[in-house]
């Protein structure tokens, strides 16, 4: 059967602005964009702007919260419901495809493509590799190792040392289902014994990696705090840069020179801090991590744009906290993207990005059918994800807010 999206303005993410025009789907696809267009079914858009169904480049749908107390106490299977839970409130908000940056397994990802969870779709880095004492080993000073999800068949082992170990690691993660290899190249934050200014992975091993993973032709996505790292990175032939906190000029030139792109995950600090605020137990060496590296964020990420690097959206979910993902539009804007821009970053770019450029993140003829349509002024990203008023996914209605006043 075949609907019509009657009366909406349609982005266009080519010119960044919004023509009035009605949307046809036909199956899973769009079958056209025009006006005057015909159908079994209609919903009125009148009012309202239709997007391209909102992507997030960077989520973990298998990390319900950051508390370290509270994840210690969680079995193992339970995080498996989290993840149902998670992803149907991500749908609920208009993504309808995400990045999942550590955790999500192949029987989550298919859960979802086979329609047994509700959620956008995934593309998958299953584990995130990286060295002894780093972002990947979560040790303690008590000799305890925390990890946040443990290893189990389908999610390999994550701490990896020196470049043989590290090509059977991408290999084992490639064939566990990975669709994108994640390297923590520097310390992270809530890592309790990194600096996330130093560098992790030696180039060698980073190399190995994107070797590897080159090989059957998926893309390397770098955690990258410090300078170092963030260097050896792009070096080594990385697609992307998550996070980026202490990046130089040499950093984003060398980002421009290879056209890489950074997602800059710009809400997690704040989102971190508010949850120990209400209780969440962290080591305090996480807590002055996570004041120490505030504003350097921001100032980098803002030289970043003004030079224009290529941006995509990734909210850090569950660090920023499921559900509120599109705080992070208001966030770039707010650090100077252009609106059309904002909207870009969470729709063609982040599909450019993940490859999947010509599958989503734009409305025309032959792409799928996922649709976010929203009330009010598209560009008042500070109203986002409370002006959503309906969602479509591979062709088909999947929320409806339009009579609930939202």
């Amino acid at each position: 059967m075949s609907t019509v999206i009657r009366g909406g303005q349609v982005f266009d993410v080519v010119t960044g602005e919004f023509q009035a025009a009605d949307v046809a789907l036909d199956g899973e696809r769009i079958a056209g964009v025009a006006a005057g267009l015909e159908g079994d079914a209609e919903f009125d858009a009148t009012g309202l702007s239709v997007l391209p169904g909102l992507i997030d480049a960077h989520v973990h749908v298998m990390v319900p919260y950051f508390d370290t107390v509270r994840l210690m106490e969680t079995p193992f299977s339970q995080f498996f419901y989290y993840a149902e839970q998670t992803l149907r409130k991500t749908l609920d908000i208009g993504i309808t495809y995400v990045r999942d940056a550590n955790g999500a397994d192949l029987g989550v990802q298919r859960a979802v493509a086979d329609g047994m969870v509700e959620g956008p779709d995934l593309d998958i880095s299953v584990q995130a590799l990286g060295q002894t004492g780093g972002h990947s080993d979560f040790w303690m000073p008590s000799g305890l190792c925390v990890p946040l999800l443990p290893v189990h068949p389908g999610r390999p082992d994550g701490v990896v040392d020196g470049p043989d170990q590290m090509r059977l690691r991408v290999r084992e993660v490639i064939r566990a289902g990975a669709n994108v290899i994640k390297l923590n190249v520097s310390g992270g934050v809530i890592s309790p014994r990194g600096n996330p200014r130093h560098p992790q992975l030696r180039p060698d091993e980073i190399a190995e990696a994107v070797a590897e993973a080159t090989a059957v032709g998926i893309p390397v996505m770098a955690h990258a705090h410090g300078t170092d790292g963030v260097k050896n990175a792009l070096r080594a032939g990385v697609r992307s840069i998550e996070h980026g906190t202490y990046l130089d000029d040499e950093c984003i030139q060398l980002m421009l020179d290879n056209g890489v792109w950074l997602v800059p995950t710009l809400g997690v600090v704040g989102a971190l801090l508010d949850g120990i605020a209400a209780g969440a137990s962290m080591p305090d060496a996480v807590v002055a991590k996570l004041k120490e590296g505030r504003e350097a964020h921001l100032s980098s990420v803002r030289r970043a744009i003004e030079a224009g690097v290529r941006i995509a959206m990734g909210s850090d979910a569950a660090a920023l906290g499921h559900g509120r993902n599109l705080g992070e539009l208001a966030e770039m804007h707010a650090l100077g993207l252009a609106p059309a821009d904002v909207l870009r970053a969470a729709t063609s770019s982040a599909a450019e990005l993940m490859r999947h450029g010509d599958l989503i993140g734009s409305v025309e003829a032959g792409k799928r059918g996922d649709l976010t349509l929203v009330a009010g002024d598209p560009f008042d990203f500070t109203a986002y994800p409370g002006n959503v008023r309906a969602v479509f996914k591979r062709g088909v209605q999947v929320r409806d807010y339009t009579d609930l006043g939202r």
